[in-house]
């Protein structure tokens, strides 16, 4: 999948041999440096040709009016999209007046790293200039985990064989409006055709409207304010020089842009290093004033504390974020690297949003318009819960802190509770179309999850107590007037309908698996909760109701809901349907469905992929996993084997869980297949659109992948379990969980399972169903016979052949055609077996 001369394999360090501008999008992300609150492409810092010169700050926004072309009651009115943010990465070199320009430049050696144990992004250049000048030069960037608002860039350049003038043009620059000579205009469209993965353009004249900027010396500093949301971004940059080499400083300064470039009188042999300490403070509402000031303090600090003392305390951090969070496969360096890169992505979207949502992009680019989405609950929580609790609990404040606009949002759609939004930086809905948007009820469940695995994970009851149970009262309301009963002959039975479930290429349907699944674990914990909280924290309790005006009655009815709910099941197939229609659609054959008609999102009209039985993504599937406990090992068989063939992969969401039920099931080379597509979902640009930020999820998906699929582990029912699935060309699987107050170190190999408990115990854990303790500082080797069941390879649509539904019919699968001319009626509804027109045809799908 990878160029490996150009990208060697390299355990801990992603590395570039060779420049190309073929893929600078690409490589502009996966060279990105972040930390959850200011990210910056990989851009070089001559800062000339590239695909986004992008600098973001999370939750740094603009507003604007939804223009629906039909407009009706209750749909999305405010878009919002993420803001490039004054870019500070510019540090051009200029030799005899001539400018280093990559595409252009005689580069006689190029070496670039990102080097996570580091957390520093390197690059060398040996640079032969037209005049015959040889010149070395060596340039490191870092954002500060430590220091959030904190960035340094570092330029060293040598003239090897000659003296001469030597210029470091520094610069802070607006790209977000106006037009850099090189760079282009900023957020312009780069491919034709339509991709709702990207960015909206912003429309406005200007985004960013001037306030303060002035320059002190080696200090720059440029402020705005965007134009429509109010919020105000400030950054300021001091600029250090270091040579024995003479020298003189000039600046400039301009509402939109910084200079100071320095001149020197280079001798041979002789570096001049040009360190940039860079600065930025975003808000949601204080003036820019008190920002510049806040980055001034800021840069005040780091000065104090030094260059090399930052550079230590980076390497502190992360030395103790791997510590706990690196995930080791035994004899496989190239899986190794990319699983550090995906670990490392994670750190750089999470570890200081404090209290921002996780985009769906981090902060590495604009894809999706820097919106949080239901990724992080489902995708990233889980990571943060079981290696890095603080930084959970920041991202689950998130929600918290969205509740007011959440419950107006379910107050707008007749609803009680809180809804909330599907897409959103500020807590506002921003999704435009309802169908794939603020139809996916889903959320709201899979946010009452996220909470709950954080509270198993940590044992952390006080977040609950404090203000999780708000998250969990409020969305089981919504589920309780969102519902509906139905008498049966036996029973009566709760119902879902008008919803979509996590798979977008079937929407608004009734009873969707997924969201039935779900909702019910929120029913059922919600109500959990309010009576632990009754019984175990009374002062609690009482604040909760007053807070809530909370029912002691609604938990009842919450539990009668759960119990009741209606899960849908195919007697005939012997499956879950997805929905109630689910299956009397035809089948999409996409083992014929030409390459180039791929994603279908992007070549077919939603009404054509809605007519049709084909996923997006997997959502029975993800059931299962979430919920494996409420199936038997039979049904999941069962599940797996239908919906994988109709399964696209258009979201790089769906291959993490295919691998997981792959594994758990017993296709255990399709669990690989689906890991590898995973794992290089970005490394190997496998959908195209790397260019326009990490996959955050799907890397929070690959550590899920490695921990819950390949090393089995669950905690259904806060009981820690452990099922391993190791792959056999896999010596050994290592990683490290918190469990409460615990440190567990897991190593697995094809015939033990061996578990250590660093620094608390006791543990009470189960190993295929069997229990086992281990004390503080014990270690328990737990013998395997197998690593589970094993079926050789994959399911395919011939399972479809012969196959009727519950009333009789067959089913058949076609792919959509577009055609000149229409076949006349007779032929194109053939009689097999019954009656004209009873889709009783092996050969004929809707729209065939």
């Amino acid at each position: 999948m990878i160029d490996r001369d150009r990208f060697p394999i390299d355990p801990w360090r992603l590395v570039e041999t060779s420049y190309s501008e073929e893929d600078t999008g690409v490589t502009e992300t996966l060279f990105a440096l972040g930390n959850g609150y200011v990210g910056m492409r990989g851009n070089h810092p001559e800062g000339r040709r590239a695909y986004e010169h992008g600098t973001f700050i999370n939750g740094l926004h603009e507003t604007w009016p939804i223009r629906h072309a039909e407009q009706a009651y209750g749909f999305a009115e405010v878009g919002q999209t993420i803001v490039n943010a004054p870019d500070a990465k510019v540090m051009r070199v200029y030799i005899d007046d001539e400018p280093l320009s990559l595409d252009v430049a005689d580069v006689r050696e190029y070496r670039r790293e990102l080097d996570m144990r580091e957390g520093v992004l390197r690059r060398h250049i040996l640079w032969c200039t037209p005049s015959g000048k040889q010149v070395e030069i060596d340039f490191e960037r870092l954002i500060s985990f430590e220091e959030k608002h904190l960035a340094v860039m570092k330029l060293t350049v040598t003239v090897l064989n000659s003296d001469a003038p030597v210029a470091i043009n520094c610069q802070l620059i607006n790209r977000q409006d106006g037009e850099d000579v090189y760079g282009g205009t900023p957020n312009a469209p780069r491919k034709a055709g339509f991709d709702p993965r990207k960015a909206e353009r912003i429309a406005a004249e200007r985004t960013l409207l001037p306030q303060e900027y002035w320059q002190d010396g080696i200090r720059s500093t440029l402020s705005y304010q965007v134009n429509a949301s109010g919020m105000t971004v400030a950054v300021v940059a001091d600029h250090f020089i270091e040579t024995d080499n003479e020298h003189e400083l000039r600046t400039l300064i301009e509402p939109d842009i910084a200079k100071n470039v320095f001149r020197v009188q280079a001798k041979a042999g002789v570096p001049t290093t040009v360190t940039k300490m860079v600065a930025y403070h975003s808000s949601r509402g204080v003036p820019a004033r008190e920002l510049v000031d806040r980055c001034r303090r800021t840069l005040d600090r780091a000065a104090t504390e030094g260059v090399a003392h930052i550079y230590e305390r980076q390497r502190s951090w992360m030395d103790a974020f791997w510590e706990r969070s690196d995930v080791v496969i035994g004899g496989h360096d190239d899986l190794q690297q990319a699983t550090r890169w995906c670990l490392f992505q994670l750190a750089q979207a999470a570890a200081r949003a404090d209290g921002r949502g996780v985009p769906a992009k981090g902060v590495t680019g604009s894809g999706y318009s820097g919106h949080y989405f239901w990724d992080t609950e489902i995708y990233v929580l889980p990571f943060l819960a079981y290696t890095s609790p603080l930084w959970g609990r920041n991202a689950l404040r998130t929600r918290t802190l969205m509740l007011p606009a959440a419950r107006r949002r379910a107050f707008q759609l007749n609803e009680a509770g809180a809804l909330f939004p599907w897409r959103t930086i500020n807590g506002e809905e921003a999704s435009a179309y309802y169908a794939a948007g603020t139809a996916q009820y889903h959320i709201n469940a899979d946010i009452t999850y996220a909470l709950a695995k954080y509270v198993r994970a940590t044992g952390d009851v006080d977040f609950l107590h404090r203000e999780g149970v708000d998250i969990a009262v409020e969305t089981a309301r919504l589920w309780a007037t969102l519902g509906f009963w139905r008498e049966g002959d036996e029973r009566a039975t709760f119902h879902i309908h008008g919803v979509t479930g996590p798979d977008e290429y079937t929407t608004v349907v009734n009873d969707n698996l997924f969201t039935n699944v779900m909702a019910r674990f929120n029913l059922r914990f919600a109500a959990r909760t309010v009576r632990e909280m009754q019984d175990d924290d009374p002062d609690a309790y009482r604040l909760m109701v007053d807070r809530l005006g909370l029912d002691p009655a609604e938990a009842e009815g919450w539990d009668m809901a759960a119990e009741a709910m209606h899960i849908p099941f195919s007697e005939a197939l012997g499956i879950h349907p997805q929905d109630s229609l689910f299956l009397e659609r035809e089948v999409w054959d996409l083992e014929h469905t030409p390459v180039e008609q791929r994603p279908l999102l992007l070549h077919f009209h939603p009404l054509v992929i809605y007519r049709f039985q084909v996923l997006k993504q997997a959502d029975v599937v993800l059931a299962l996993f979430l919920q494996g406990n409420h199936f038997t090992p039979e049904e999941k068989l069962a599940d797996f084997q239908y919906y994988d063939p109709l399964t696209t992969g258009d979201s790089t969401l769906s291959a993490v869980v295919q691998s997981i039920l792959a594994a758990e099931v017993g296709y255990q080379d399709l669990a690989l297949d689906y890991f590898a597509q995973s794992i290089f979902v970005d490394l190997a640009d496998l959908h195209h659109n790397a260019s326009d930020g990490v996959h955050v999820a799907s890397a929070g998906g690959v550590w899920t992948a490695l921990v819950s699929g390949f090393g089995g582990m669950r905690d259904h029912f806060g009981e820690l379990s452990f099922d391993p699935r190791l792959p056999a060309s896999w010596p050994s699987l290592s990683y490290s969980l918190r469990w409460h107050d615990a440190k567990l170190g897991i190593v697995i190999t094809a015939d033990a399972f061996r578990l250590r408990a660093d620094d608390a115990g006791p543990v009470t854990f189960s190993v295929r169903g069997e229990q086992y303790t281990v004390e503080a500082g014990g270690e328990l080797v737990i013998p395997l016979s197998d690593q589970g069941p094993v079926l050789a390879g994959k399911p395919t649509l011939k399972q479809f052949e012969d196959v009727r539904r519950d009333d009789g019919t067959l089913l058949s699968a076609s792919v959509p055609t577009v055609t000149t001319s229409l076949p006349p009626v007779t032929e194109a509804i053939p009689v097999v077996g019954g009656a004209p027109g009873s889709a009783d045809d092996a050969g004929y799908g809707v729209d065939s």
